[in-house]
């Protein structure tokens, strides 16, 4: 199916809704004030910006996000979930804080509650959203992100319950306003969907098939985004690697080797230094691909390609369509063309039918891959998927005790990779002040690596945002630390 963009109509229509909203709002006494709540991975994130920009369009001040929707006392005028479903404990999260609104929801009547991304595409969640949590407002899904003006016009001007779920295939959105979290990292959507059906997965489900939005679209983005001064921006889709199947020839672009090389050539000359991009789908990573990170020193050299299982039998099960033998020959062939390449991975621990056997080859592909990291999960059965619907769950115990062992193999990988980064003095691009010591600057390496280290800057605001060269002194198991020896000019 061809990628069919939103007309420019549907979207002035939205800039309407928008504008009435702001209207209204610019008229009270006090400015008010919204909250945005994210749950789940980098393309819920990168959709709470768009979210933001259209929120503070229709004249609401964002604030943090604060608990039982209270900022310094005042209680928000309207508070947006943005939800996920990969994981049980994710909508269990989301449920507590909804609940925890009904307390101010009382307090005040006129104060708005959305719910909206991956969890409302499930018909049992808003069964029960419905039945439980009368202080919800508006629901919609992921393919309706565009409307949300719309929707808080008529909750606001009407009085009344928005629930509007679209599952249109086949549609993007361009045009819509963003407000950015950083002014020198961006996240770049490049597909929205996913085609793979992997057994224990509910993303195809929520987010729908894979919509590709066309090069121009994509290039004239990025082109902004340096002119604006971003040093770095990661390209997002569930399976990047599947960018341009669904293009026609019209579109100028049939796969992601060839965005790729595009946008490295546009950007060439402008302060954008860096790319990285994610999820690569190991079936899908081409040699085309790898040939083309290893020549352009703007593409990153790391790569996040998600194994999940190192039992064939169980990749079978997942339905991931490659086996632990294909896998590792991929990774050989990366690492052929580079060296010094940067791996990261997910984990999947107890799918269903998963035998002691089985897990053994996990750590056996583990111990041979030696990621830089790992994202490492328990299995948790999804409603509507195969997987959950398998009799033959794993026993909780057993599993446990599979976890724990994985998490220590690979944070002794992590350990030893990072000691291996001391005395060596690394690019790294300044985030500002760590979390945890303000006396201290932190950033990552072109590898994605958190570098924490002092430097003899006293303005944090001139060093975020820069590269800087930093010597590693020590290693921790998750992050490096060092000194800046040499700032960006």
């Amino acid at each position: 199916m061809a990628t069919r963009v939103i007309p420019y109509e549907d979207i002035e229509k939205q800039n309407y809704y928008m504008q009435s909203v702001r209207d209204m709002n610019m008229g009270k006494a006090e400015q008010p004030i919204a909250c945005i709540k994210t749950f789940g991975c980098q393309m819920n994130e990168h959709d709470s910006e768009k979210i933001a920009g259209m929120v503070e369009r229709m004249g609401y001040r964002i604030v943090p996000d604060e608990i039982e929707g209270k900022y310094n006392g005042r209680i928000c005028d309207l508070i947006v979930f943005n939800t996920c479903c990969i994981r049980e404990n994710a909508e269990e999260k989301v449920f507590g804080h909804i609940g925890a609104l009904k307390g101010a929801k009382r307090a005040k009547p006129d104060m708005i509650t959305v719910v909206c991304g991956c969890m409302t595409e499930q018909p049992h969640i808003i069964d029960e959203i419905n039945k439980k949590y009368k202080n919800v407002d508006v629901l919609f899904g992921t393919h309706n992100l565009h409307r949300l003006p719309e929707f808080v016009h008529n909750s606001i001007f009407n009085n009344c319950r928005v629930c509007e779920l679209s599952h249109t295939e086949g549609e993007v959105a361009e045009g819509v306003p963003v407000k950015r979290d950083s002014t020198f990292k961006a996240w770049v959507t490049i597909m929205y969907g996913c085609n793979n059906f992997c057994t224990y997965c509910i993303v195809p489900y929520v987010r729908g098939r894979e919509r590709s939005r066309k090069m121009s679209d994509i290039l004239k983005e990025i082109e902004t985004l340096a002119a604006n001064g971003v040093r770095e921006i990661t390209l997002l889709g569930q399976n990047v690697n599947s960018y341009g199947k669904d293009l026609t020839e019209n579109d100028g672009c049939r796969s992601f080797a060839d965005l790729l090389t595009a946008i490295c050539e546009r950007i060439e000359g402008t302060g954008l230094k860096r790319i990285r991009f994610m999820t690569s789908h190991p079936k899908d990573l081409s040699d085309e691909l790898i040939e083309v990170m290893a020549k352009y020193p703007a593409v990153c050299k790391q790569l996040h390609l998600p194994v999940q299982a190192g039992s064939t039998a169980i990749l079978n099960k997942m339905n991931r369509r490659y086996t632990k033998e294909s896998y590792l020959a991929l990774v050989e062939r990366i690492r052929a063309k580079m060296p010094e390449i940067v791996l990261s991975t997910d984990i999947i621990v107890g799918f269903p039918e998963e035998t002691a056997d089985d897990f053994k080859e996990t750590l056996d592909l583990v111990t041979k891959v030696q990621y830089d990291m790992a994202y490492t999960f328990i299995y948790s059965p999804r409603v509507g998927t195969p997987a959950a619907k398998n009799p033959n769950q794993v026993p909780e115990q057993e599993v446990k005790e599979h976890f724990g062992r994985l998490v220590e193999l690979q944070n002794s990988v992590d350990r030893k990779k990072n000691e291996a980064m001391v005395g060596k003095t690394v690019e790294v691009l300044c985030e500002g002040l760590s979390r945890t010591n303000i006396n201290r600057f932190t950033g990552r390496t072109e590898g994605n690596k958190i570098v924490n280290f002092t430097a003899d800057v006293k303005n944090c605001q001139e060093a975020t945002g820069k590269f800087v060269k930093v010597y590693i002194d020590s290693a921790q198991t998750w992050s490096l630390d060092g000194h800046a020896v040499e700032w960006e000019k």
